[in-house]
Protein backbone atom coordinates (compact mmCIF):
# COMPACT_ATOMS: atom_id res chain seq x y z
CA UNK A 1 0.00 0.00 0.00
CA UNK A 2 1.33 3.39 -0.93
CA UNK A 3 1.19 6.26 1.56
CA UNK A 4 -1.16 8.25 -0.70
CA UNK A 5 -3.74 5.46 -0.44
CA UNK A 6 -4.09 5.68 3.35
CA UNK A 7 -7.36 7.34 4.32
CA UNK A 8 -6.88 10.19 6.76
CA UNK A 9 -9.17 12.70 8.37
CA UNK A 10 -8.76 16.31 7.18
CA UNK A 11 -6.30 18.51 9.05
CA UNK A 12 -8.05 20.10 12.01
CA UNK A 13 -6.73 23.11 13.83
CA UNK A 14 -9.32 23.12 16.57
CA UNK A 15 -12.86 22.81 17.81
CA UNK A 16 -14.38 26.29 17.59
CA UNK A 17 -17.94 25.79 18.79
CA UNK A 18 -19.75 23.04 20.68
CA UNK A 19 -23.36 22.64 21.78
CA UNK A 20 -24.80 19.91 23.95
CA UNK A 21 -28.06 18.84 22.32
CA UNK A 22 -29.07 16.13 24.81
CA UNK A 23 -28.84 12.37 25.29
CA UNK A 24 -24.99 12.50 25.25
CA UNK A 25 -24.96 14.13 21.79
CA UNK A 26 -22.82 17.18 20.97
CA UNK A 27 -22.93 19.36 17.88
CA UNK A 28 -19.29 20.19 17.07
CA UNK A 29 -18.06 22.88 14.66
CA UNK A 30 -14.46 22.54 13.58
CA UNK A 31 -12.11 25.26 12.34
CA UNK A 32 -12.48 23.74 8.86
CA UNK A 33 -16.10 24.97 8.91
CA UNK A 34 -17.43 21.43 9.08
CA UNK A 35 -20.16 20.62 11.64
CA UNK A 36 -20.50 17.07 12.98
CA UNK A 37 -22.43 15.14 15.65
CA UNK A 38 -20.48 13.46 18.42
CA UNK A 39 -22.06 10.74 20.59
CA UNK A 40 -20.32 10.84 23.97
CA UNK A 41 -22.26 7.91 25.43
CA UNK A 42 -19.25 5.58 25.08
CA UNK A 43 -16.83 7.87 26.92
CA UNK A 44 -17.79 7.00 30.54
CA UNK A 45 -16.78 3.37 29.91
CA UNK A 46 -13.16 4.58 29.71
CA UNK A 47 -11.54 5.21 33.13
CA UNK A 48 -10.32 8.74 32.30
CA UNK A 49 -13.85 9.78 31.28
CA UNK A 50 -15.76 8.10 34.14
CA UNK A 51 -16.98 11.44 35.64
CA UNK A 52 -18.88 12.07 32.37
CA UNK A 53 -21.36 9.34 33.33
CA UNK A 54 -23.03 12.13 35.33
CA UNK A 55 -24.98 14.16 32.76
CA UNK A 56 -24.61 17.30 34.89
CA UNK A 57 -20.82 16.99 34.51
CA UNK A 58 -21.14 16.16 30.80
CA UNK A 59 -23.13 19.38 30.23
CA UNK A 60 -20.45 21.53 31.91
CA UNK A 61 -17.88 21.58 29.11
CA UNK A 62 -15.56 24.22 27.76
CA UNK A 63 -13.21 24.78 24.86
CA UNK A 64 -9.60 25.48 25.75
CA UNK A 65 -7.28 26.34 22.83
CA UNK A 66 -9.52 24.38 20.47
CA UNK A 67 -9.82 21.31 22.70
CA UNK A 68 -13.13 20.17 24.24
CA UNK A 69 -12.69 19.92 28.02
CA UNK A 70 -14.58 19.05 31.21
CA UNK A 71 -13.81 19.37 34.92
CA UNK A 72 -11.73 22.55 34.55
CA UNK A 73 -9.51 20.94 31.93
CA UNK A 74 -8.82 17.71 33.84
CA UNK A 75 -10.67 15.76 31.12
CA UNK A 76 -10.25 16.57 27.44
CA UNK A 77 -10.58 15.12 23.98
CA UNK A 78 -8.55 16.31 21.00
CA UNK A 79 -10.26 17.67 17.87
CA UNK A 80 -8.86 14.80 15.80
CA UNK A 81 -10.41 12.22 18.13
CA UNK A 82 -13.73 14.07 18.08
CA UNK A 83 -13.71 14.14 14.31
CA UNK A 84 -12.85 10.46 13.93
CA UNK A 85 -15.65 9.47 16.34
CA UNK A 86 -18.31 11.82 14.95
CA UNK A 87 -20.81 11.78 12.12
CA UNK A 88 -21.63 14.17 9.29
CA UNK A 89 -24.34 16.66 10.11
CA UNK A 90 -26.22 18.84 7.69
CA UNK A 91 -27.55 22.10 9.05
CA UNK A 92 -31.22 22.77 8.60
CA UNK A 93 -31.92 26.36 7.62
Amino acid sequence: MRYAEIERSPPLDKTIETRYVGDHIFLIMFSTGETRLFDASCLPSLPAFKPLADEAVLREFGIDHGVLTWCDGEIDIAPEALYERSFECQRIA
